[in-house]
């Protein structure tokens, strides 16, 4: 009799332990934000435009749907989603499709991104010359360093025929550099932080900018010497968040950030059409 209820007692306990396992599997959607609370969801951001447009959600839009946004900061391209990955937040907001698909196949992440919010051109700057016409033949050319964002500054450069263009997708610098038939005019590249960019220009003939580093750098899109076409471009900035985890907070920071407020503030901030709703 005593095996029979020692057997029964630990039957019962591991079906409770499964049963609490089944249950925490949707932990991810329903479950506390990153916060701790259930009212305020944590964001990592690049800090323009990105943080920006979050701030003015939080204090004019997200009060009125009942919630908070706590912004994390970063000023690089591979903290947020690994601070994403880990749980240290719930979304982030900073990245495009591309860019978000080829790092999710490098580095194995399993997230689902929203809708597209904004647009921010990538654009030529220089402080020697004032036209792409005026380059010389093996001009140093500064470029970010992150080889998934590469892709977009190499197109720029071929549009304005200063480089010529492998027929390949994700586009590195090492696909050109040494070629001749692709980089007839030797341009000599010079791999830089993003963040670097904007100071690169003193060393440099013309460096290509991202635009969210540009506008942190002090640079207005007006000083470009050459923009990206908007024009059926695929590198709109979105929400990403955790595979599966699309939570109720989630929903509510999806559903504002392409709100008619935030075009709004968006087309007010930046009139020079240097961040260009996309929605």
């Amino acid at each position: 009799m005593k095996i029979r209820n020692i057997l029964a007692a630990t039957t019962a306990l591991v079906t409770a332990v499964a049963l609490t396992g089944c249950g925490s599997s949707n932990s991810g959607q329903e479950g506390k934000s990153a916060s701790g609370k259930s009212d305020t969801i944590v964001v990592a951001a690049s800090p323009t435009p990105h943080a920006q447009i979050l701030k003015f959600l939080n204090k004019e839009v997200a009060p009125k749907h009942g919630y908070k946004i706590d912004i994390k900061e970063f000023n690089d391209y591979v903290q947020p989603n690994e601070a994403l990955k880990t749980h240290e937040v719930d979304a982030n907001y900073f990245q495009t499709i591309p860019f978000l698909n080829n790092e999710s196949k490098q580095r194995g992440y399993k997230f689902e991104p929203g809708e597209s919010v904004h647009l921010e051109p990538v654009g030529i700057f220089s402080k020697k010359v004032k036209n792409v016409n005026d380059l010389k033949e093996g001009v140093k050319v500064g470029i970010i360093q992150d080889v998934t964002n590469q892709d977009r500054a190499l197109r720029l450069l071929g549009a304005q025929g200063l480089i010529k263009l492998p027929k390949k997708q994700n586009l590195a610098v090492a696909d050109v550099k040494n070629s001749k038939e692709f980089n007839p005019k030797g341009l000599v590249f010079q791999e830089v932080d993003g963040p670097q960019l904007v100071r690169s220009l003193a060393d440099v003939d013309i460096a290509v900018i991202n635009g969210n580093y540009a506008q942190a750098g002090g640079l207005k899109q007006s000083e470009a010497i050459a923009l990206e076409s908007t024009e059926n471009n695929p590198a709109t900035n979105l929400l990403v968040w955790r595979k599966g985890e699309k939570s109720e907070l989630v929903k509510k920071l999806e559903k504002d950030l392409h709100s008619k407020e935030v075009k709004d503030f968006i087309e007010k901030t930046w009139p020079d059409k240097s961040v260009i709703p996309a929605f």
